[in-house]
């Protein structure tokens, strides 16, 4: 590949390995990266308030796609500048049906967002009693599930102790047939539901756009399924050695993981 014009990154198990923190050998080349006037964004599904830990030791002020694509947040700035797809209540109400037939005692949260400045407070992330998060539970404002679900959302997301999000998913593809996007960044009992469409390829095309830069001048590194939409889009796709299966197989390119600064031994050959 040529020297990139835009370089696109997935988050946890990507930049971040075992230790959760940016090693300072990426920050480096990070740095180096935006002082050659390279967009360099952030594409995760992490909610925008997730954002800022990572942002600041990086010095990123960019854009950072969430929400796996739902949402671009100018990071600079703390304000959601656009929502893309949304799931309304009664389509919610739907999927909870037909989940609670393929996942019994699945547990539901549902994230909420609207344009302009980020929401810190977790109002709008809204879970029933029980839900699990594989990253560590005590973040929500729990609900019943008539109001977890009933109003707008960018993503529904279910959780289901004793399965992992691979069998999980599997099983909710076979009642929803494409009603909605279906993925998963942890293996940890945990699927996420987006509107039909809406990946991180959507969203980092979008900002791809607002640079003007094609997709063939793009880099983006990613490890789990969330990322194989755009790991495929990018010109180049670079998979973390210790990466899903699925992200594996359509990568251009496969670097080391997190713990060995998989990324930055990839941008240090321009940067």
């Amino acid at each position: 590949m040529e020297k990139p014009r835009l370089v696109a990154s997935d988050v946890d198990g990507t930049l971040l390995g075992p230790s959760e923190a940016v090693t300072p050998r990426t920050v480096a080349v990070v740095r180096r990266v935006i002082d050659d006037d390279v967009p360099f964004v952030l594409c995760t599904g992490r909610p925008p308030r997730w954002i800022a830990p990572i942002a600041g030791p990086l010095r990123l002020t960019g854009y950072a796609v969430c929400a796996n694509g739902a949402v671009l947040l100018d990071i600079g700035k703390d304000s959601v500048v656009a929502v893309h797809g949304e799931l309304d209540p009664k389509l919610l109400h739907d999927l909870a049906g037909a989940l609670e037939k393929a996942l019994p005692g699945c547990r539901l949260a549902a994230e909420r967002i609207g344009t302009g400045a980020v929401d810190h407070d977790l109002r709008n992330f809204v879970i029933e009693p029980e839900y699990h998060n594989p990253w560590g539970d005590g973040e929500g404002r729990t609900a019943m599930r008539a109001e977890v679900l009933g109003k707008t959302a960018i993503k529904l997301l279910i959780s289901r102790r004793g399965m992992t999000s691979e069998e999980m998913a599997e099983a909710a593809r076979a009642v929803l047939d494409g009603a909605v996007d279906i993925t998963y960044s942890s293996s940890g009992g945990l699927i996420e539901l987006a509107a039909p469409g809406i990946t991180k390829a959507t969203g980092l095309a979008d900002v791809a756009a607002r640079f003007s830069v094609p997709a063939e001048s793009v880099i983006a590194f990613g490890d789990m399924p969330n990322d194989v939409e755009m790991l495929q889009w990018a010109g180049h796709g670079v998979a973390m050695a210790n990466g899903h299966r699925a992200a594996l197989a359509v990568a251009d390119e496969v670097t080391g993981p997190a713990s060995e600064d998989g990324v930055a031994q990839v941008l240090e050959r321009w940067f």
